[in-house]
């Protein structure tokens, strides 16, 4: 899952994708209201943590703006104002949820976890077949025949992005893009050391190598 932040205060801001990371989360920081609306206008996002007092614009005007070009990502809208008039003018421009600063870490996590189970919620099942292989991408485990797995963090979220879009080529940058983060500058080949670890584990031909490509998942014939 990919999440965005839109937060000026930097170290609220940095704290709140530090620990999203650790949950297993890529994700994306931007400090201003403008910059912040151009990123959650790409489409690329499974929810957009948003402050209302922003520069540039205002969280109430890129949540209208969102809702109105037709995005339906889930917004949990941040704000250090409290009142039920507050909490309506969010709800009203298209936010799902609303937190009031201070709040408990715990507690922004459990918000996130509902709104993301909300959005899968009527969609494809999380239980994703090939061959003996059963991914379960909301339980996170991962099983081969009757035995489970055990991946970390990285490691199944390497795994979800070829599950979700198997007998696709996916390419090393768009897994890079999906689990680690905009900002990520170390190296690239990153990718295949998770990669090698993957077929380690589950088998050597599951994922397939499609030179100059990318790599695919594959269900054994």
């Amino acid at each position: 899952m990919r999440l965005l932040i839109v937060e000026d205060e930097k170290r609220l801001a940095l704290s709140l994708a530090k620990g999203l990371t650790a949950e297993g989360y890529a994700v994306d920081v931007v400090h201003d209201g403008i910059d912040g609306l151009h990123r959650a206008s790409e489409g690329t996002y499974d929810l957009v943590v948003l402050d209302i007092m922003l520069p540039g614009m205002n969280g109430y005007r890129i949540c209208s703006t969102l809702r109105a070009a037709g995005h339906d990502v889930p917004i949990l809208m941040l704000t250090a104002k409290d009142g039920e008039y507050d909490e309506a003018e969010g709800l009203d421009t298209g936010a799902d949820d609303y937190l009031t600063k201070p709040f408990s870490y715990v507690v922004l996590v459990a918000r996130v976890k509902a709104l993301l189970r909300r959005r899968g919620g009527g969609g494809p099942s999380p239980v994703h077949t090939l061959g003996e292989l059963k991914v379960d991408t909301a339980a996170r485990r991962v099983f081969r025949g009757e035995d489970e797995i055990t991946l970390t963090t990285k490691e199944f979220a390497v795994l979800e992005q070829l599950v979700l879009r198997a007998g696709e080529v996916v390419s090393k940058g768009d897994i890079l893009e999906h689990v680690w983060d905009f900002a990520y500058e170390g190296d690239p080949n990153i990718v295949e050391v998770y990669i090698s670890t993957l077929r380690r584990k589950l088998g050597a031909t599951l994922i397939k190598t499609v030179r100059g490509a990318g790599y695919r998942l594959e269900a054994p014939r």
